[in-house]
């Protein structure tokens, strides 16, 4: 992947331009090739040579702000978002219209470094780029289907002509495979949206397809305050099966992978922000259930919905916010307290990776004399839970290939034991304006840090009730795999 170079640095070019063919034969999976290819090639290069260039992106990480040269919207200029482990989508100028061009495909998503899932979604990536233009923008979006069902897209909170609402059977017909159609309407009011299919939902939004859509004042508004920071993502819910690629769609509330844009911690890129800068995140839900997402050190406030700005005498300071399934809600703050900040979902399971949902609860059962038989029998035999759970953040074992492991990712200090829906809000006092990279973990002063009491130490807690003599012949045993056969998550 090509790069440029911005405030932050080395920085990865947002997207690339392609024509229908290239990396499309690696990506179907889900019907049989030959027919995809020839949905696929029934729209041909001649056809598809008056529309806007179909820009896609491979690669995982955030892409820095995007702002066209020497065009900032109808009206006054904006502060581009920046959306997680994502990219906005290009634009061309024609006839008085902001042009873009979707590709709805299969896709392969790197959720974290060597976990692939194969999903659907737009122009290489789920979700698709944000679309971000400006109050007052008309905006012309052609959908190409790469598909191998047809589909169209909902653009979710819009004001817009009904032909335009993107409902498969009732506003307009289904997008063939193969098939080119555009949609055509003003942005007529600012404010957080998303865009998805309003077509075999059950399948198309379970594999992934969905996207952002932010528009951007025309005028100083009373209700929109300029920040310095703007963040948006989605969450997103999949029951991807430990040594498999593709999502099980027909899973209603029992998920395993739950995630930022489609990354699970410690894959999320972190928010960062400068001391004293003013920060709005912009969260959208299209799972199977609501999401309470919570921020530690600061208080924010809810300045808007997919409904519009929040009037100000109905905000007030919150911690945490729940977000219900096909709701937005923007959140702002001062990022006023240096440090790293955890940033997830407060459902505890949601901050897991790949678990298990039949696993039964061990705590408090007394293993002594039953381990040693049966590792003599089944060697990889490992006792697990009758302390809770905490050893596995810190536990080396084999894993199928292709699954994410259950508790994840490593702080300064060691085993945070948290993945999925979690990130880090990083505030330092040395971030410069403009400077999206990782300034690394937060050096606390001395002093300000918890620490050990040191003193006597807490008399040992009493044994459970011995078990029968029968059972007393051997110590308990470790919960680990022997070193020899352990592997690195």
């Amino acid at each position: 992947m090509d790069t440029t170079h911005g405030p932050m640095g080395p920085l990865e070019t947002p997207f690339r331009n392609t024509d229908m063919n290239p990396s499309f034969n690696r990506r179907h999976f889900l019907a049989g090739s030959a027919a995809t290819a020839v949905a696929a090639s029934s729209v041909n290069a001649a056809g598809l040579a008056a529309l806007p260039d179909m820009a896609q992106r491979d690669s995982a990480d955030t892409a820095g702000p995007w702002t066209p040269p020497g065009v900032t919207g109808a009206g006054r200029p904006y502060n581009p978002v920046v959306t997680l482990n994502g990219w906005t989508a290009p634009w061309r100028m024609k006839d008085g219209a902001k042009e873009f061009h979707l590709v709805a495909e299969p896709v392969v998503r790197e959720m974290a470094p060597g976990f692939l899932v194969n999903m659907w979604g737009y122009n290489g990536q789920s979700p698709g780029p944000t679309i971000e233009v400006v109050e007052g923008d008309r905006v012309r979006i052609f959908v190409t289907n790469r598909l191998p069902e047809h589909t169209t897209i909902h653009w979710h909170g819009q004001r817009l002509p009904n032909g335009m609402d993107g409902v498969g059977g009732l506003n307009q017909p289904q997008i063939a495979p193969g098939k080119t159609f555009v949609y055509e309407f003003v942005a007529r009011r600012p404010g957080t949206f998303m865009y998805h299919p309003h077509a075999d939902e059950m399948v198309q939004m379970a594999m992934g397809m969905m996207g952002l859509w932010i528009t951007h004042p025309r005028q100083k508004h009373p209700l929109i305050e300029d920040v310095q920071r703007d963040y948006a993502f989605l969450l997103n819910a999949f029951d991807v099966e430990p040594g498999s690629r593709t999502p099980r769609i027909n899973t209603m509330l029992d998920f395993n992978i739950w995630g930022f844009n489609s990354r699970v911690f410690p894959a999320i890129s972190p928010l960062v922000a400068r001391l004293g800068e003013r920060v709005r995140v912009r969260v959208g839900n299209l799972t199977m259930t609501n999401h309470p997402v919570h921020i530690h050190g600061i208080e924010f406030e809810v300045t808007g919905t997919d409904g519009g700005p929040t009037p100000k005498g109905a905000r007030w300071p919150e911690v945490t916010t729940d977000i219900a399934v096909g709701q937005m809600r923007q959140i702002e703050f001062i990022a006023d307290e240096p440090g790293d900040w955890a940033l997830h979902c407060h459902k505890s399971h949601h901050t897991m990776g790949a678990m298990g949902h039949g696993v039964p609860t061990m705590i408090g059962v007394d293993h002594r004399g039953l381990v040693g038989g049966l590792q003599r029998a089944a060697p990889d035999y490992m006792v697990m839970g009758e302390r809770g759970m905490a050893d596995m953040g810190d536990m080396e074992m084999e894993l199928p290939a292709n699954t994410f492991p259950m508790m994840t990712g490593r702080g300064p200090y060691g085993p945070i034991e948290m993945g999925g829906m979690f990130t880090l809000l990083k505030v330092r006092a040395d971030q410069k304006a403009g400077d999206y990279g990782d300034p690394g973990w937060y050096a606390q002063p001395p002093g300000s840090q918890a620490r050990e009491v040191q003193g006597p130490p807490d008399p040992a807690p009493s044994s459970p009730t011995p078990p029968s003599s029968a059972t007393t012949s051997q110590p308990a045993a470790s919960a680990r795999k022997p070193a020899a056969q352990r592997h690195a998550h």
